[in-house]
């Protein structure tokens, strides 16, 4: 019996501790499947949230960001946690299990401004790697890089050449001429003023040199810098622009653009974006604005029509932007057409005869040099006012001219308003005006680049029906997100989660 009674008690010890693994063992599988459970509430709530972004964006723009307005006209994070907690709540009731969220909130969220706009900027840089691939970005990078060093020289060629003060120094030797020529008559006491034959007499008229003089071999020609001070008076974009085509007026208030107002900043959370200055990822960025916005040739059709050219120039009108533009573009075109005609010996010898001329006719031979150097500058800019034009129609222009390119004679300068569309002409090798945008980008910086874009797709955005108050601040790019579950065992289980586009 005692033998009987000892093996009962040990069953029965055994049996206990048994029964107690198994308790325990269920309680951990039951409390792990609650937990994968409300996991997957969570989970399943991102993703559901994030499925909701915004459609404008994304159709126009290429991006993924969440309305964080929800609807409204503010940022209201409450409404969007409350957005999360209805796609949560079904799941938690599945499977039985009394489930419930007793506390949750955002920890952390990133909207696409922040970090200086480096959200947004990452976002765009991802998106063109995709579309254009390594080897996409690396022979783009060398094309933009050949042009813009090009360019960057012509234009300061260019800004060389209208500094060197050289249309004053001739203004100054022609008056000069004058005064002496006034100065002899008094001396004189003549009555009237000797006509001159052409060899030797020249008439002025608030300081400049009359158009006509002897070029020493009895052949009549004209002296082309008075006419090309006159045009240089002249409005550029009346010079450049296609009258048929006409110039936008838009302009808009900038007041409550993402450049000009106090921006509202996210919560910090893991992950965030770190800035990227390279100069891959600057020319990627650069590539996606051209060619998501508008420009003269490719207007948009909401907000500035010009969207480019206001990166370039940051003003309120399109007008104005593009008139920033067309005299950066004849300052690149003086640049590249000035050192053209100074490495080509037959214009250099046209120059100089005339030069020759001019001064001989009025009586300052010394001044040749000066003259010439005007004959150089106004030369120059006439070609340049072809290019510019035969830009804005649409046409291409050669980054350096030729003798066969070469579109203006000396001799046609004085009518240069009267052919300004018969001499121009196009080149197929040529820069475009769309290429020359590129290149004058690439001289604005990142953050010139980057506020001015999120400006114009802003208030491109705004346009739209129902969008009037659509900001960039309430967009959001990443969401870290903790609840607080309760069990039917008054057990509480807090889960954290991430999401995010990038």
């Amino acid at each position: 019996m005692e033998k009987k009674g000892s093996i009962t008690v040990f069953l029965a010890l055994v049996l206990s501790i048994l029964l107690s693994l198994v308790s325990a063992s269920l309680q951990s599988v039951q409390a792990a499947a609650t937990r994968t459970q409300i996991l997957n509430g969570m989970d399943i709530g991102l993703y559901s949230l994030f499925g909701q972004y915004d459609r404008s964006l994304l159709r126009d723009y290429d991006l993924f960001f969440l309305d964080g307005t929800q609807g409204g006209t503010e940022l209201n994070l409450a409404a969007v946690y409350d957005n999360l907690e209805s796609y949560i709540k079904p799941v938690l009731k599945q499977n039985g299990r009394k489930l419930r969220i007793k506390q949750g909130g955002f920890t952390g969220y990133r909207l696409a401004t922040d970090q200086n706009g480096e959200v947004f900027y990452h976002q765009a840089v991802s998106y063109m790697k995709d579309t254009l691939g390594s080897q996409g970005v690396q022979v783009l990078l060398k094309r933009m890089k050949e042009k813009e060093e090009k360019t960057k020289k012509a234009e300061e060629d260019g800004k060389s050449t209208e500094n060197g003060e050289t249309l004053k120094n001739y203004d100054s030797e022609m008056n000069n001429a004058f005064n002496k020529s006034k100065e002899a008559e008094e001396n004189a006491k003549t009555e009237e003023t000797k006509k001159d034959d052409g060899n030797n007499g020249a008439d002025f008229e608030s300081g400049d040199a009359e158009d006509e003089f002897s070029d020493g071999e009895s052949n009549n020609a004209k002296n082309p810098i008075p006419a090309i001070k006159k045009i240089r008076t002249m409005s550029i974009l009346d010079l450049v622009v296609p009258p048929a085509k006409g110039i936008s007026d838009v302009q808009i208030s900038t007041k409550d653009f993402v450049s000009k107002r106090n921006i509202q900043k996210g919560m910090s959370m893991p992950g965030e974006a770190t800035e990227d200055s390279s100069q891959s990822s600057q020319l990627l960025f650069q590539k996606y604005l051209t060619d998501r916005l508008g420009n003269y040739q490719k207007p948009a059709s909401s907000g500035l029509q010009y969207q480019q050219e206001y990166i370039l120039g940051a003003d309120d009108n399109d007008r104005s932007n593009l008139r920033i533009v067309a005299n950066r573009l004849i300052m690149i075109r003086e640049g590249i057409n000035a050192a053209y005609l100074m490495s080509d010996p037959a214009k250099r010898a046209q120059m100089h005869a005339l030069a020759l001329g001019i001064a001989s006719a009025f009586l300052v031979p010394p001044a040749a040099f000066i003259i010439e150097g005007a004959l150089l500058l106004c030369w120059a800019f006439a070609e340049s006012v072809l290019d510019v034009r035969e830009l804005f129609h649409g046409g291409k222009v050669p980054i350096v001219k030729s003798a066969a390119t070469w579109q203006v004679s000396l001799e046609s300068i004085p009518h240069l308003l009267e052919n300004l569309d018969s001499q121009r002409k196009t080149n197929e090798n040529g820069m475009s005006y769309e290429d020359y945008l590129q290149v004058l980008l690439m001289t604005k910086s990142k953050k010139e680049k980057l506020d001015r874009g999120m400006d114009m797709i802003e208030v491109s955005i705004r346009e739209k029906k129902g969008r009037d108050s659509f900001r960039l601040d309430c967009c959001i790019e990443a969401i870290e997100a903790s609840v607080d579950v309760s069990s039917s065992r008054k057990k509480v289980f807090n889960v954290t989660r991430q999401y995010s586009y990038i």
